[in-house]
């Protein structure tokens, strides 16, 4: 196993130098027929323009090599990020339980994909269950609760019978991730101070569940209520908050609110901060609401798409916080109430065939 490493490893470096031979080659060639052919060392302008061509040709070769290697590195170091952002904030199904979904985040750290906030939805027994969140701060820093808080939920999600235990695992998951970080970041052991203290490090979260009927469970840990969209657009008042996770003990006894239903075409968009909160260059926050009220029964995904691009239009592509959405429209069709006994009825009469 060990021998296998190790030609693994001496293979990647080859690969790795590939693109340095040719201009190595040329430079030697260079430097033997400098020093080594004696028409190279005759005076005069001629000898002396054939040297800098042949050096300026190496010097052209040996930094195009070098480029050559340095893209095909990045290029590789691209998709295994991509392929990593993808398992962590994969995006939901098109489709769950007769729910038609589209979820999609934009990074204030340039170059990412993913940052502090997560969302995921999965069918279970109970119904379909969400989650959208959002981690203190933003970009690749956050990651590490984003992996505690959705891993968790991906599986207390199919496990809990109520959001309430759904929620204290999460809140478990996240008190794991600060106590390893904790020890970790201790500077007798880093040996520095922790650039973004475990203290402060706080997650506000939504948990939701959609049941059969469309009835809505939600508890709320003080993250932005959802958007219904249907002929109007309203926030869903969910009552008193509880408080984020991380910041204080969750309460003895957690009551999910149950006074909101989703009926068939209406749409309901979970978001972070990062939506309401983003600015233009005059200061003035983005209307999220006026957005969403432009074209009601819009598809999620289309609906995703258009946000994101106001969003960056609205701010100049200068985002100062990460922007989450959430968008799930009830596509469940409304079976028309049925004759409790059709036989007593008198059958109506086969449908004329002129129009």
């Amino acid at each position: 196993m060990i021998r296998t490493r190790s030609l693994v490893s001496d293979g990647s470096r080859l690969r790795r130098l590939a693109p340095l031979v040719l201009p190595t080659a040329w430079g030697a060639v260079a430097v033997a027929w400098k020093f080594g052919c004696p028409l190279a060392r005759q005076p005069g302008l001629p000898m002396r323009i054939a040297t800098s061509v042949v050096f300026l040709t190496v010097g052209i070769g040996l930094v195009l090599g070098l480029r050559w290697g340095l893209v095909r590195e990045l290029a590789r170091v691209r998709a295994v990020a991509v392929a990593t952002q993808r398992v962590l904030l994969r995006p939901p199904p098109a489709r769950i339980d007769g729910l038609t979904l589209a979820a999609g985040q934009l990074s204030a750290s340039r170059g990412a994909s993913v940052g502090g906030d997560l969302y995921e939805a999965v069918a279970t027994s109970y119904g379909v269950r969400m989650v959208i969140g959002d981690v203190r701060g933003h970009g690749l820093a956050a990651l590490g609760a984003v992996v505690a808080v959705l891993g968790s939920f991906r599986e207390a999600a199919h496990d809990e019978p109520g959001l309430d235990g759904v929620l204290r695992r999460l809140e478990r998951a996240l008190e794991r991730h600060l106590r390893e970080r904790a020890g970790d970041e201790h500077p007798a052991r880093s040996g520095t101070a922790p650039e973004h203290p475990v203290a402060e490090e706080f997650v506000t979260l939504l948990l939701l569940e959609i049941g059969p009927d469309g009835r809505l469970s939600v508890l709320n840990c003080g993250h932005p209520g959802p958007y219904r969209v249907g002929r109007t657009v309203e926030r869903l008042a969910l009552g008193e908050p509880l408080p984020p996770l991380g910041v204080l003990p969750l309460p003895a006894v957690l009551t999910p609110f149950t006074g909101a239903r989703l009926l068939p075409g209406e749409t309901l968009v979970l978001h972070t901060d990062g939506a309401e909160e983003a600015r233009d260059q005059r200061g003035r926050f983005f209307a999220l609401d006026t957005a969403l009220a432009c074209t009601p029964g819009e598809a999620p995904a289309a609906l995703v798409h258009r946000v994101h691009t106001a969003l960056l239009h609205h701010t100049g592509g200068r985002l100062t916080d990460d922007i989450a959405l959430l968008v799930v429209r009830n596509d469940r069709v409304r079976v028309p109430a049925q004759p409790a006994e059709p036989g007593l009825r008198r059958p109506r009469p086969a449908p004329s065939s002129h129009c």
